[in-house]
């Protein structure tokens, strides 16, 4: 990955596709409360509609960032009708196949001439997670899951109003070989996985405009900006 196909321009990407990370001076731990100081200050873009674009009002998710000089952090908001868990959760060690169940998940590649590479991230409404090198063209590679990105996750749900809340933070050098700045870009999409298998709700930001969550043409822009 070289440092000029991490600063593309934001000006390659339409407002609608951009999600805009406001910079903090510190790091903090996690929280997945949306009306903290550190999230009061993100730029929200939300999830409307399935893989195809079809909206999904009931399942209106919002999604918020920020960075610092070590790490990029995102909530997710994600209202349910009825959640799909899985039983005796692990929150120890990594999940594998965690997709199977009800998760929030972040695609983000940092390599804008080969898009097929990209790392993947995802947590649970029970704090389960797990992530992924990701190597399309080399697709059943086992090394995916062995990898290991340090990236932390907090979750939490909200029965009474029927929202769970999870939350990431997720190491630059998991995801580039040199320091963030702000102005530059990524490569992002983020998806929900929610409900049980007979009512089963795949959600996406950039809509993939097919039944997988992997088609790198479609990402969005994760933009780094500023302190406000």
């Amino acid at each position: 990955m070289s440092p000029i196909s991490f600063a593309q321009s934001a000006h390659e990407a339409s407002p609608s596709s951009t999600i805009t990370a406001v910079q903090s001076g510190h790091d903090t731990d996690l929280t997945t409360n949306p009306s903290s100081s550190f999230w009061r200050k993100s730029k929200p873009v939300f999830i409307t509609g399935d893989t195809f674009g079809n909206p999904v009002p009931s399942h209106r998710t919002e999604i918020r960032s920020r960075w610092t000089k070590n790490n990029l952090y995102l909530l997710f908001i994600a209202p349910y009708e009825e959640l799909h868990l899985k039983p005796s959760p692990n929150t120890a060690e990594e999940t594998n196949q965690l997709w199977n169940w009800d998760v929030a998940e972040a695609f983000i590649g940092s390599d804008f001439e080969n898009i097929r590479r990209y790392k993947e991230f995802e947590v649970s409404p029970q704090g389960e997670w797990v992530d992924l090198d990701i190597d399309l063209d080399h697709q059943g590679n086992r090394n995916a899951v062995k990898w290991s990105s340090g990236f932390k996750v907090s979750a939490r749900i909200d029965s009474a109003h029927k929202v769970w809340y999870g939350a990431m933070k997720i190491p630059f050098s998991s995801l580039t070989s040199h320091p963030p700045a702000s102005g530059e870009t990524l490569r992002i999409n983020l998806f929900r996985c929610q409900g049980p298998m007979e009512t089963r709700h795949y959600l996406s930001w950039q809509p993939t405009m097919s039944k997988s969550f992997h088609v790198p043409e479609h990402f969005g822009t994760l933009l780094l900006a500023g302190k406000k």
